[in-house]
C-alpha cells in the first residue's frame, strides 16, 4: 500500500469537493480548482475528509506505478484543498545594481540590465506584488505559482561570481572565486 496515498485529506471549513466520473472539483473561499483522477483510482468524500483508494479490480494487482500514482494523486488533491483555502506564494529577490520590478496592469515589467525592460504577462489566476527588491507571486494553484516563479527566475539566473540575478528568497548560491592577478607569485632573483 502507498503510505501517502492511504492518508485521508482533511477538508477545512468552507471547502467542498465534488467528484465526477474521472474528475474532481474543489471549491473554497479563494476560488475553484479542477483536476483529473487516473483511471486506476477513485476518490470519495466521507464526513469532512477525502479518501483516495484503488479501484476494486486492482486491489490484488498493485504495481510500483499504481502505488506511485496513488501517492501522487493524494498529494495533488491535498495541494488543491490547501490552494483554495490558504493559497500559495513564492518570493523572488532581485540582486544587482539597477535591477527593478514593477507591476503595470496585467504584466510584470523587469529592468534586469538588458538594453530594454522585459515585460512578462501575468497568467490568469496569478497575482504579483513588488516590495523594494522582492517579487511575491501568489495564487491558488501550486503548479501555476511555481511555474510562473521559475519563468521569472529564468530571465536572469544568479551568476556565481558577483551573485547578481533573480533568486528565490532564502536560496543559497555558491560563490566562485574570480581570477587571480598574473605575476603575483614571485620570481625570486638570486
Amino acid at each position: 500500500m502507498s503510505r501517502i496515498g492511504k492518508k485521508p485529506i482533511e477538508l477545512p471549513s468552507g471547502v467542498d469537493a465534488v467528484f465526477e466520473e474521472q474528475g474532481v472539483r474543489v471549491k473554497g473561499p479563494k476560488g475553484e480548482l479542477q483536476g483529473l483522477l487516473p483511471p486506476e483510482l477513485t476518490a470519495r468524500k466521507e464526513d469532512s475528509r477525502i479518501i483516495v483508494s484503488l479501484k476494486e479490480k486492482l486491489l490484488g494487482k498493485r504495481t510500483d506505478r499504481v502505488r506511485a500514482l496513488w501517492g501522487l494523486t493524494r498529494t495533488l488533491l491535498s495541494n488543491m484543498v490547501q490552494g483554495v483555502s490558504q493559497g500559495y506564494e513564492k518570493r523572488l529577490e532581485l540582486e544587482g545594481t539597477g535591477y527593478r520590478a514593477a507591476v503595470e496592469g496585467d504584466s510584470l515589467v523587469l529592468s534586469l540590465g538588458f538594453s530594454k525592460p522585459v515585460e512578462v504577462k501575468l497568467p490568469e489566476g496569478i497575482v504579483c506584488r513588488v516590495e523594494k527588491n522582492v517579487i511575491a507571486v501568489s495564487g491558488i494553484s501550486k503548479e501555476l505559482v511555481g511555474e510562473f516563479a521559475a519563468r521569472i527566475r529564468r530571465l536572469r539566473p544568479v551568476e556565481p561570481y558577483k551573485g547578481k540575478g533573480i533568486r528565490y528568497e532564502g536560496e543559497v548560491v555558491r560563490r566562485k572565486e574570480g581570477k587571480k592577478a598574473a605575476g603575483a607569485v614571485g620570481t625570486a632573483a638570486g
